[in-house]
């Protein structure tokens, strides 16, 4: 196939489903594939993956190929493409011989855990909201603070003996929105 209107003529009938086109365009353009990922310094295995990943697209998008006549030009983009996305891929992988290095880190949160971390700390911050505000005031103070019980008195202007029940009621109130909003102890309520 060295004439364009043979190659356009070779992609039509591939479309349209003749194996005998399809084969005559692999014959005809393979090396110009595999070429093109070789050119890109990839070792055989990748060339191949490449090569059969270029020939993978022009099967999803045959029908759709409004110069078939140009069709080396396409597989020649596709192949570069290919061939860049793979070096990219390749260029996030580390090869060691210290297997230590593949185990996973489990002082790095998964994705999974930070989503869920998010989500309880936006529940739980929500029902902090839904509180009075003498109980988010006291609670900020006793739990983030944390000063001794005599300057919380002092500061909220209330006796020393009351913070301690008060502070047991808003956290009750607390566990109840929490419980209504579907958070408990278990699921990493309060």
């Amino acid at each position: 196939m060295v004439e364009p209107t043979e190659v356009a003529d070779a992609v039509r009938a591939a479309a349209a489903g003749d194996r005998a086109a399809w084969d005559a365009l692999v014959a005809g353009f393979g090396r110009l594939v595999w070429s093109i990922a070789a050119a890109h310094r990839l070792g055989p295995a990748d060339s191949a993956e490449v090569s059969q990943t270029t020939w993978l697209r022009l099967v999803e998008n045959l029908d759709r190929i409004s110069q078939p006549e140009r069709l080396g030009g396409w597989l020649a983009t596709t192949a570069r493409r290919e061939s860049l996305r793979l070096l990219r891929l390749r260029g996030r992988e580390v090869l060691t011989e210290d297997e230590s290095r593949l185990e996973p880190d489990l002082d790095t949160p998964t994705p999974e855990s930070v989503a869920v971390d998010r989500d309880r700390d936006h529940r739980l911050w929500r029902a902090f909201a839904a509180l009075p505000e003498n109980c988010r005031v006291l609670l900020r103070m006793v739990v983030v603070v944390a000063p001794p019980y005599a300057e919380v008195a002092a500061a909220l202007d209330m006796p020393i003996g009351s913070i301690g029940p008060t502070r047991a009621r808003c956290l009750e109130r607390l566990r109840r929105l929490l419980a209504a909003d579907g958070m408990t102890s278990a699921a990493g309520g309060a």
